[in-house]
């Protein structure tokens, strides 16, 4: 077989894909410009026929392998250069035509193939000028351009289902392919071609990444996506880090400073509460917990304190309290402190907190936004300003996601409001029918008339939510026995995934604290979380119906 060193080089506009294999691909026949290509015939009675047996040497220009794409790459590797050059032969309008000049090839055994572009003499040049920034192996555009281009994104797409299958892939990805799907970039660093390059990336010049700790393209296209739905425009960054318990805690220790003070709320996740009450205070930080709907007790924390922070769950776990989030940014704003809402059980699609008056909001992306019960991670959304104090945080600390997890979130998010427009419709139609049954004793869920803050819920939320909290009539082994006999929903912590989950949150959450503290924080033996997936509404009702029998 004829030895093939490498290829044709390409265009460094970095709105040109790497690699195209297709009828506008450059000549590979090897003829000198301007020379005309010789018939059939001729080429036959020159070799011999169609195969390659003079001896030939192809000789590509030396920046061809780098600028192809990492899959043509691997094709280079598997099957060799000869097949993508067979590939792009079967794609020329004359493609009846013999490839190679064995005329050429008869006088001279080395053929040079032409380029269409000469590439820039100073590569580290064209990169500070806008062209593609080979990452890893992955061309990477100038994030000026993918912002212009994110942009653009929230411009074309007006609802949050468009944004969730293309916003920050469509345009603005950052990682130039041809792929639907965002590659995984699997590095944990990330090389200069010499220290010239190294110093403009430092100073700014030069768009890249440099240590898997402070940034990936996956994540990056990832961290796009999420900051136009969390809030379309009015998010201007997103960080996406490990869980949603991190999100917090960096949040919390990256903008709360010593000696400040936060007010929360009484009904939240356990583990948050946890972190307030034994962490803060060794960084002799105070805290002021109200009940979600008292504002007289958020007003008078404000005058009393200097308040740094106000953070909340709306809704709340496991009750789903709510929060006036318009009215407590008033509130806050007023008195100089931040407000940051954990929107988890609402999700992005149902409730946009920062558009409400918040400064930040956070999700357990492990929840609702993954979706598939398969990865773990958090994200906050806000101001340039207050995420770039969080990620100089996580920069030092850790927590980084790792890139196959953001791929995942990435395959997730696209079926996002299809998911939770669905699980909203059954949560709906499931309060309402345990509402009615005589073996259940109260059901909590912000959709129904009966809540505490249902009017809060109406004004700030366009969907209640996947979760149904309800008391069993009976005690903790009743309540038991009708866990036990469900036959559809996982008995496990979390919710917002495809597959329905359930538990009793004094033994999933609480069993460690006697039965008496537990009442102290709204957690009855006799309480129920259900989380709703995507199945079909009447196979769950069936399936609640039977466990009941056994109550």
């Amino acid at each position: 077989m004829a030895a093939i060193s490498s290829c044709c080089a390409l265009p460094s506009s970095a709105s040109a894909a790497p690699f195209e294999a297709r009828a506008s691909d450059p000549d590979f026949s090897g003829l000198p410009c301007g020379k005309t290509r010789p018939n059939s015939s001729s080429l036959r009675a020159l070799r011999g026929g169609y195969g390659l047996s003079t001896p030939l040497i192809l000789r590509f220009p030396p920046n061809f392998v780098r600028q192809l794409s990492t899959k043509a790459r691997r094709n280079c590797s598997n099957i060799g250069v000869a097949q993508i050059v067979a590939a792009s032969w079967s794609n020329s309008p004359t493609r009846g035509v013999p490839p190679v000049s064995g005329a050429l090839a008869a006088a001279d055994s080395v053929v040079t193939i032409p380029q269409l572009e000469s590439a820039p003499a100073d590569e580290s040049a064209a990169r500070r000028e806008g062209a593609a920034v080979s990452v890893d192996g992955v061309q990477s555009e100038s994030q000026a351009s993918a912002g212009a281009d994110l942009k653009g994104d929230a411009l074309l797409f007006s609802s949050d289902g468009s944004l969730a299958v293309h916003a920050g892939e469509r345009s603005g990805r950052g990682i130039v392919t041809d792929g639907i799907t965002t590659p995984i970039v699997n590095t944990s660093a990330y090389w200069f071609k010499n220290s010239a390059e190294l110093i403009d990336f430092k100073e700014g010049r030069h768009k890249s990444f440099e240590y898997g700790r402070y940034g990936n393209p996956t994540t990056k296209v990832l961290e796009e996506k999420m900051r136009l739905i969390s809030a379309l425009e009015k998010a201007e960054s997103t960080l996406f880090v490990t869980s949603g318990m991190y999100a917090s805690v960096a949040m919390l220790q990256a903008l709360v400073p010593r000696g400040g003070h936060i007010v929360t709320t009484t009904d939240c996740y356990r583990k948050t509460r946890i972190f307030i009450q034994n962490e803060l205070p060794k960084m002799d930080i105070s805290a002021t917990v109200i009940d979600p709907a008292d504002m007289d007790s958020l007003e008078r924390a404000l005058d009393q304190n200097n308040v740094s922070l106000f953070f909340t769950e709306t809704p709340t776990n496991p009750l789903f309290r709510c929060v006036d989030i318009e009215l407590v940014s008033k509130l806050c704003h007023k008195k100089g402190a931040l407000v940051c809402i954990d929107g988890t059980f609402a999700s992005p699609i149902n409730q946009k907190a920062l558009t409400l008056g918040a400064d930040i909001v956070l999700h357990s992306a492990t929840k609702f936004i993954a979706g598939h019960n398969d990865v773990l991670a958090g994200c906050l959304s806000g101001s340039e300003e207050l995420i770039s104090k969080i990620r100089l945080y996580h920069h030092v600390v850790g927590g980084v996601l790792n890139p196959n997890a953001a791929y995942m979130i990435l395959r997730g998010m696209k079926t996002l409001h299809l998911r939770v427009q669905q699980q909203n419709m059954t949560a709906l139609r499931m309060a309402q029918f345990l509402e009615e049954h005589p073996k259940i004793l109260r059901v909590y869920y912000p959709g129904l008339p009966s809540h505490p803050e249902h009017h809060i819920a109406k004004q700030q939320m366009t969907g209640f939510g996947g979760v149904v909290s309800f008391e069993v009539d009976g005690g903790l082994h009743d309540t038991i026995r009708f866990i036990d006999n469900l036959k559809i929903p996982y008995l496990a912590p979390s919710f917002g995934g495809c597959e329905s989950i359930v538990d009793q949150p004094a033994i999933m959450s609480y069993w460690d604290l006697p039965q008496e503290d537990r009442v102290k924080h709204g957690i009855k033996d006799n309480l129920v979380r259900f989380s709703f997936g995507v199945e079909d509404f009447e196979d769950l009702k069936a399936d609640i119906l039977l466990a009941l029998e056994y109550v």
